[in-house]
Protein backbone atom coordinates (compact mmCIF):
# COMPACT_ATOMS: atom_id res chain seq x y z
CA UNK A 1 0.00 0.00 0.00
CA UNK A 2 1.27 3.28 -0.92
CA UNK A 3 1.94 5.87 1.89
CA UNK A 4 -0.79 8.49 1.26
CA UNK A 5 -3.19 5.95 1.23
CA UNK A 6 -1.72 4.07 4.07
CA UNK A 7 -1.83 7.83 5.89
CA UNK A 8 -5.73 7.49 4.35
CA UNK A 9 -6.27 3.97 6.27
CA UNK A 10 -4.87 5.36 9.34
CA UNK A 11 -6.91 8.68 9.92
CA UNK A 12 -10.25 7.06 8.81
CA UNK A 13 -9.27 4.16 11.91
CA UNK A 14 -8.54 6.92 14.25
CA UNK A 15 -11.83 9.00 12.89
CA UNK A 16 -14.07 6.43 13.74
CA UNK A 17 -12.40 6.24 17.31
CA UNK A 18 -13.54 9.11 17.97
CA UNK A 19 -16.93 8.37 16.88
CA UNK A 20 -16.88 5.62 19.69
CA UNK A 21 -16.74 2.77 16.62
CA UNK A 22 -14.04 0.90 18.01
CA UNK A 23 -10.92 0.75 20.50
CA UNK A 24 -7.39 0.67 18.35
CA UNK A 25 -4.00 0.61 20.33
CA UNK A 26 -6.07 -0.21 23.65
CA UNK A 27 -8.50 -3.22 24.49
CA UNK A 28 -12.13 -2.60 24.67
CA UNK A 29 -12.12 -3.76 27.78
CA UNK A 30 -8.87 -4.80 29.86
CA UNK A 31 -8.28 -8.45 31.32
CA UNK A 32 -10.10 -7.87 34.26
CA UNK A 33 -12.82 -6.96 32.94
CA UNK A 34 -13.20 -3.56 34.20
CA UNK A 35 -15.92 -1.62 31.67
CA UNK A 36 -13.70 1.94 31.89
CA UNK A 37 -11.18 0.14 29.73
CA UNK A 38 -9.41 3.46 29.46
CA UNK A 39 -8.63 4.66 32.53
CA UNK A 40 -8.13 1.06 33.08
CA UNK A 41 -4.61 0.58 30.54
CA UNK A 42 -4.05 4.21 31.23
CA UNK A 43 -3.32 3.05 35.04
CA UNK A 44 -1.44 0.08 33.39
CA UNK A 45 1.10 1.96 31.58
CA UNK A 46 1.78 4.57 34.01
CA UNK A 47 -0.66 7.56 34.82
CA UNK A 48 -1.57 8.30 38.37
CA UNK A 49 -4.91 8.98 39.67
CA UNK A 50 -4.13 12.17 39.65
CA UNK A 51 -3.63 12.85 36.08
CA UNK A 52 -6.36 10.89 35.08
CA UNK A 53 -8.76 12.94 36.90
CA UNK A 54 -6.93 16.49 36.02
CA UNK A 55 -7.78 16.27 32.26
CA UNK A 56 -11.32 16.98 31.00
CA UNK A 57 -14.14 14.13 30.11
CA UNK A 58 -12.84 12.80 26.98
CA UNK A 59 -9.33 13.88 26.46
CA UNK A 60 -8.06 10.10 27.41
CA UNK A 61 -8.90 7.72 24.54
CA UNK A 62 -7.01 4.98 25.79
CA UNK A 63 -4.88 4.94 23.28
CA UNK A 64 -1.23 5.18 24.49
CA UNK A 65 1.75 2.72 25.01
CA UNK A 66 3.64 4.69 28.20
CA UNK A 67 3.66 8.06 30.05
CA UNK A 68 5.83 10.57 28.03
CA UNK A 69 5.05 13.13 30.48
CA UNK A 70 6.13 11.22 33.57
CA UNK A 71 9.83 10.99 32.25
CA UNK A 72 10.02 13.81 30.14
CA UNK A 73 11.21 16.04 33.51
CA UNK A 74 8.72 19.15 31.93
CA UNK A 75 9.31 22.53 33.51
CA UNK A 76 8.34 26.05 33.75
CA UNK A 77 7.70 27.99 31.11
CA UNK A 78 9.50 25.26 28.45
CA UNK A 79 7.21 24.75 24.87
CA UNK A 80 6.46 21.46 24.25
CA UNK A 81 5.29 19.90 20.81
CA UNK A 82 3.09 16.29 21.41
CA UNK A 83 3.18 13.90 17.59
CA UNK A 84 -0.26 12.55 17.16
CA UNK A 85 -1.79 14.27 19.92
CA UNK A 86 -5.00 12.71 19.88
CA UNK A 87 -7.66 13.95 21.97
CA UNK A 88 -5.15 16.25 24.31
CA UNK A 89 -4.35 13.69 26.90
CA UNK A 90 -0.73 14.04 27.15
CA UNK A 91 -0.79 17.68 25.72
CA UNK A 92 -3.46 18.76 28.83
CA UNK A 93 -0.91 17.03 31.50
CA UNK A 94 1.93 18.77 29.85
CA UNK A 95 0.40 22.14 29.85
CA UNK A 96 0.28 21.70 33.67
CA UNK A 97 3.55 20.97 34.04
CA UNK A 98 5.21 23.86 31.88
CA UNK A 99 2.55 26.71 33.31
CA UNK A 100 1.12 29.60 31.84
CA UNK A 101 4.44 30.81 30.83
CA UNK A 102 4.86 27.89 28.72
CA UNK A 103 3.07 26.26 25.84
CA UNK A 104 1.85 23.06 24.70
CA UNK A 105 1.53 22.49 20.58
CA UNK A 106 -0.42 19.23 19.45
CA UNK A 107 -0.21 17.98 15.85
CA UNK A 108 -2.54 15.29 14.26
CA UNK A 109 -3.64 14.63 11.37
CA UNK A 110 -6.99 13.54 11.78
CA UNK A 111 -9.41 16.46 11.77
CA UNK A 112 -11.91 15.02 13.89
CA UNK A 113 -8.86 14.13 16.91
CA UNK A 114 -8.40 18.01 16.44
CA UNK A 115 -11.55 19.16 16.52
CA UNK A 116 -11.85 16.73 19.83
CA UNK A 117 -9.10 17.90 21.38
CA UNK A 118 -10.15 21.53 20.57
CA UNK A 119 -13.63 21.14 22.28
CA UNK A 120 -11.67 19.68 25.36
CA UNK A 121 -8.96 22.58 25.47
CA UNK A 122 -12.04 25.21 25.71
CA UNK A 123 -14.04 22.73 28.06
CA UNK A 124 -10.88 22.85 30.73
CA UNK A 125 -10.25 26.30 29.88
CA UNK A 126 -6.70 25.50 28.60
CA UNK A 127 -5.13 28.89 27.59
CA UNK A 128 -1.41 27.26 26.86
CA UNK A 129 -2.33 24.76 24.65
CA UNK A 130 -2.52 25.02 20.98
CA UNK A 131 -4.08 22.36 18.30
CA UNK A 132 -2.34 22.18 14.88
CA UNK A 133 -3.65 19.78 11.79
CA UNK A 134 -0.73 18.43 10.13
CA UNK A 135 1.40 15.17 9.39
CA UNK A 136 4.45 14.71 12.19
CA UNK A 137 6.35 13.76 8.76
CA UNK A 138 5.85 17.55 7.86
CA UNK A 139 5.70 19.65 11.22
CA UNK A 140 3.60 22.80 10.99
CA UNK A 141 5.96 25.12 13.07
CA UNK A 142 9.55 26.50 12.40
CA UNK A 143 13.03 25.36 13.08
CA UNK A 144 14.70 25.41 17.37
CA UNK A 145 11.75 26.66 18.31
CA UNK A 146 10.58 23.96 20.66
CA UNK A 147 11.81 22.84 23.81
CA UNK A 148 10.80 18.94 24.43
CA UNK A 149 9.15 17.01 22.01
CA UNK A 150 6.76 14.13 23.09
CA UNK A 151 4.72 11.12 21.49
CA UNK A 152 2.67 8.32 22.75
CA UNK A 153 2.34 5.28 20.42
CA UNK A 154 2.43 7.34 17.23
CA UNK A 155 5.30 7.05 15.37
CA UNK A 156 4.90 3.30 14.88
CA UNK A 157 2.34 4.24 12.33
CA UNK A 158 4.12 6.74 10.26
CA UNK A 159 5.35 4.78 6.66
CA UNK A 160 8.32 7.05 7.13
CA UNK A 161 9.53 6.99 10.90
CA UNK A 162 13.17 8.64 9.41
CA UNK A 163 11.05 11.49 8.51
CA UNK A 164 9.61 11.79 11.48
CA UNK A 165 12.93 11.75 13.85
CA UNK A 166 14.15 14.12 11.58
CA UNK A 167 11.31 16.58 11.84
CA UNK A 168 11.67 16.22 15.38
CA UNK A 169 15.29 16.95 15.42
CA UNK A 170 14.46 20.32 13.00
CA UNK A 171 12.32 21.81 14.99
CA UNK A 172 14.09 21.36 18.56
CA UNK A 173 16.17 23.98 19.94
CA UNK A 174 19.65 23.11 20.50
CA UNK A 175 19.86 21.07 24.02
CA UNK A 176 16.23 20.07 23.44
CA UNK A 177 14.97 16.73 24.27
CA UNK A 178 12.90 14.09 22.95
CA UNK A 179 10.44 12.00 25.31
CA UNK A 180 8.77 9.10 23.05
CA UNK A 181 6.45 6.15 24.08
CA UNK A 182 6.10 3.78 21.55
CA UNK A 183 5.45 -0.06 20.43
CA UNK A 184 8.64 -1.86 18.82
CA UNK A 185 9.70 -5.66 17.72
CA UNK A 186 11.87 -7.99 19.11
CA UNK A 187 11.17 -10.64 16.10
CA UNK A 188 9.75 -10.39 12.75
CA UNK A 189 6.06 -10.26 12.76
CA UNK A 190 4.27 -13.13 10.85
CA UNK A 191 3.97 -12.04 7.21
CA UNK A 192 -0.07 -12.62 7.92
CA UNK A 193 0.34 -9.62 10.55
CA UNK A 194 2.58 -7.83 9.02
CA UNK A 195 -0.12 -7.59 6.16
CA UNK A 196 -3.32 -6.70 8.45
CA UNK A 197 -4.27 -3.54 8.32
CA UNK A 198 -6.37 -3.83 11.66
CA UNK A 199 -2.59 -4.63 12.65
CA UNK A 200 -1.30 -1.80 11.49
CA UNK A 201 -3.75 0.43 12.90
CA UNK A 202 -3.13 -1.46 16.06
CA UNK A 203 -0.19 -0.32 16.44
CA UNK A 204 1.72 -3.95 15.58
CA UNK A 205 2.58 -4.46 12.41
CA UNK A 206 3.70 -0.95 11.19
CA UNK A 207 6.23 -1.19 14.25
CA UNK A 208 9.85 -1.31 13.24
CA UNK A 209 12.88 -3.42 14.91
CA UNK A 210 13.71 -2.09 18.15
CA UNK A 211 17.50 -1.64 16.91
CA UNK A 212 16.36 -0.02 14.11
CA UNK A 213 13.89 1.97 15.84
CA UNK A 214 17.09 3.80 17.81
CA UNK A 215 19.36 3.57 15.07
CA UNK A 216 16.54 5.69 13.41
CA UNK A 217 16.49 8.10 16.15
CA UNK A 218 20.91 8.59 16.23
CA UNK A 219 20.63 8.82 12.42
CA UNK A 220 18.66 12.10 12.85
CA UNK A 221 21.51 13.14 14.63
CA UNK A 222 19.73 12.66 18.49
CA UNK A 223 22.80 12.13 21.58
CA UNK A 224 22.44 10.91 24.48
CA UNK A 225 19.67 8.35 23.45
CA UNK A 226 18.14 6.40 26.43
CA UNK A 227 16.02 3.59 27.03
CA UNK A 228 14.18 4.59 29.81
CA UNK A 229 11.80 1.30 30.17
CA UNK A 230 10.71 -1.46 28.60
CA UNK A 231 7.91 -3.97 28.11
CA UNK A 232 6.51 -6.91 26.87
CA UNK A 233 3.37 -5.54 25.24
CA UNK A 234 0.25 -7.65 26.42
CA UNK A 235 -1.40 -8.74 23.68
CA UNK A 236 -2.78 -11.40 25.02
CA UNK A 237 -5.09 -9.33 27.08
CA UNK A 238 -6.43 -7.63 24.10
CA UNK A 239 -8.65 -10.65 23.24
CA UNK A 240 -12.01 -7.84 22.54
CA UNK A 241 -10.35 -5.48 20.73
CA UNK A 242 -10.44 -5.53 16.70
CA UNK A 243 -6.44 -5.93 16.37
CA UNK A 244 -6.38 -8.94 18.29
CA UNK A 245 -9.45 -10.33 16.74
CA UNK A 246 -7.88 -9.63 13.19
CA UNK A 247 -4.86 -11.32 14.83
CA UNK A 248 -6.62 -14.30 15.45
CA UNK A 249 -7.91 -14.85 12.17
CA UNK A 250 -4.69 -15.47 10.86
CA UNK A 251 -3.06 -16.82 14.09
CA UNK A 252 -4.15 -19.69 16.20
CA UNK A 253 -5.19 -18.88 19.63
CA UNK A 254 -2.49 -20.31 21.29
CA UNK A 255 -0.09 -18.54 19.28
CA UNK A 256 -1.23 -15.09 20.58
CA UNK A 257 1.43 -15.04 23.98
CA UNK A 258 4.15 -15.90 21.69
CA UNK A 259 2.98 -12.87 19.28
CA UNK A 260 2.80 -10.69 22.09
CA UNK A 261 6.57 -11.53 23.44
CA UNK A 262 7.12 -10.16 19.78
CA UNK A 263 5.98 -6.90 20.71
CA UNK A 264 7.66 -4.46 22.71
CA UNK A 265 6.57 -0.98 24.39
CA UNK A 266 9.32 1.14 25.21
CA UNK A 267 10.21 4.66 26.49
CA UNK A 268 13.33 6.51 24.89
CA UNK A 269 14.79 9.38 25.23
CA UNK A 270 17.49 11.52 23.24
CA UNK A 271 18.94 15.00 23.21
CA UNK A 272 19.30 17.20 20.35
CA UNK A 273 23.21 18.88 20.63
Amino acid sequence: MREDELRKTVREGYAKIVKKERSCCAPVSSCCGSTDWSEEISKKIGYTDEELKSVPEGANLGLGCGNPIALASLREGEIVMDLGSGAGFDAFLAAARVGNTGKVIGVDMTPEMIERARLNAEKGKYENVEFRLGEIENLPVEDNSIDVVISNCVINLSPDKERVFKEAYRVLKPGGRLMVSDIVLLKELPEPIKNSIDAYIGCISGAMMKDEYLKTIQDAGFENITIVAESSSPVACMVNDPTARAILTVIPPEKLNEIGMMVQSIKVMGRKP
